[in-house]
């Protein structure tokens, strides 16, 4: 990544952490560790949310909750980190613990995927019109 000099790096939190079983402080740090390096190189950071999918628990469930309100909590508190919340975009309108549409119950659809890249764009534009 810093090899390339970007201006700005996307990263979405990671689902497989807490389907693998992972605690919640463990993908805190890894995130933290991330969003630091990208930052300490000067590159802006476009922060998303852990998506859902259809077979989580309720304790998957509540520890994706807990980390994206973390993740959005650091956008908040630093200027250099952008919060794109990736999960209301994949996620149904009836149901934001499941995928609005998905071939497998793990992976968003197309549609999905396209409804992720609008939200991701409209944080990624605002930031290069801020930068001119």
């Amino acid at each position: 990544m810093l090899a390339a000099h970007p201006r700005i790096v996307v990263i979405l939190a990671g689902v497989n952490d807490v389907y693998q079983g992972r605690p919640v402080e463990f993908v805190k740090t890894q995130l933290r560790s991330m969003y630091d390096r990208a930052k300490q190189a000067g590159i802006v950071v476009v922060a998303g949310s852990i998506i859902p999918y259809n077979t989580a628990t309720s304790e998957q469930n509540a520890k994706m909750h807990e980390i994206n309100a973390w993740i959005a909590d650091q956008a908040a508190h630093d200027s250099k980190i952008k919060f794109v919340d990736t999960r209301k975009a994949a996620a149904s309108a009836q149901d934001p613990d499941r995928l609005s549409g998905s071939p497998d119950g793990l992976h968003p659809d197309v549609a999905g995927y396209r409804t992720m890249a609008a939200a991701i764009e409209a944080v990624l534009a605002a930031e290069l019109r801020a930068k001119g």
